[in-house]
């Protein structure tokens, strides 16, 4: 078992939240505990505790750092695009790529609950610059939208994008036939932007 000062407070923070991001690349964080993490590091679980508050704020930041990097790939492949139309689409590609390429972390965000705690600040933030990116880009495509209308327009987009990742990560389309979730995000976008 490590000491306590075997690492500084940041080396444990890297070293457990690298720990359970590894975890994520193979099984769902529903196997997990902070027991568990606090066994994969080597420490006890009250250090786990004293560094991070509680389990429940251990898995925010996994979260925190699942969305940081998704953000990052999002703002990549949009700032290449300079047709707002097309970088609708690049970055709905890039939130179904991300999910298939980490599904267990990108269930996590979902399913990750506060159980009645405030969202602290740090995580909101991250939230609002990932939605703040469709609005914006939905606002260069119709410019004489209401900030209501892009702001509704922008959670209908996200919530198909998102339900047809959910099921497409699942593999729940339930078809004969094998389903690309990309075509479906594009029959999504294609038709409500026609329409919008």
């Amino acid at each position: 078992m490590a000491r306590r000062n075997d690492h500084t407070r940041e080396q444990l923070v890297a070293l457990t939240l690298n720990a359970v991001k590894q975890f994520l690349n193979e099984n769902s964080h529903h196997e997990l505990s902070l027991r568990k993490i606090a066994q994969m590091i080597g420490y006890v679980p009250s250090t786990l505790v004293n560094v991070f508050g509680n389990y429940n704020l251990l898995l925010l930041h996994v979260v925190a750092q699942t969305l940081d990097e998704l953000a990052a790939e999002a703002k990549a492949v949009v700032s290449k695009c300079s047709d707002p139309s097309q970088a609708l689409y690049e970055l709905a590609y890039c939130y179904h790529d991300f999910a298939q390429q980490h599904p267990y972390r990108w269930q996590l965000i979902f399913e990750h609950n506060m159980n009645g705690e405030p969202l602290p600040e740090w995580q909101d933030a991250r939230i609002n610059h990932m939605t703040g990116m469709l609005e914006a880009l939905l606002r260069q495509q119709a410019p004489t939208r209401s900030e209501n209308e892009v702001l509704q327009a922008s959670r209908v987009l996200w919530a198909g994008v998102h339900g047809i990742t959910l099921l497409s990560v699942d593999d729940k389309f339930f078809a004969a036939e094998p389903i690309d979730g990309k075509e479906l995000i594009e029959n999504l976008l294609s038709n409500y932007l026609k329409n919008w």
